[in-house]
């Protein structure tokens, strides 16, 4: 299954500047997703993260991923983002991050589902520019009801 940006937009509650997702390639339900990030230069936070040599923050890349997981979890469950629930972050280990991604690339987010247990999401999350690893972790996410 493919998604455009309309979409996702009904599947994430980020919006403008914080949706780092603008493609699904493909979703394999409770395996994986394939999702893109294009990087452009009129990203705000290539203003300050660097100025004279503009690099996307790792952060972001780490949250493009966890976006990309998010939507993995809200297809699989066949949901769609509402006002009593959110996808959050419970855990981030062994980032790594082995090339900048700077204006121009895309940011390709390959996330695969490790393992569920007790409502707690664990991913294997890679990002890819030019079929180079840029960024490595183990996310693990919940989705939960909001007050």
């Amino acid at each position: 299954m493919k998604m455009d940006i309309y979409k996702i937009l009904e599947k994430l509650p980020h919006r403008y500047p914080f949706l780092l997702v603008d493609r699904v390639l493909e979703i394999e339900e409770n395996v994986q997703i394939k999702a893109i990030k294009n990087v452009s230069v009129n990203e705000p936070f290539f203003q300050g993260h660097f100025p004279k040599r503009p690099v996307m923050p790792g952060v972001l890349m780490l949250e493009a991923l966890a976006q990309a997981a998010a939507l993995l979890v809200f297809s699989s469950q066949g949901t769609t983002v509402d006002d009593d629930s959110v996808v959050y972050f419970v855990g981030i280990d062994g980032a790594r991050f082995k090339r900048p991604v700077e204006p121009g690339d895309q940011l390709l987010l390959d996330v695969k589902v490790d393992r569920v247990k007790a409502g707690i999401y664990k991913f294997i999350a890679k990002g890819f520019v030019e079929g180079d690893l840029a960024v490595e972790a183990e996310l693990m996410c919940t989705k939960r009801k909001v007050a």
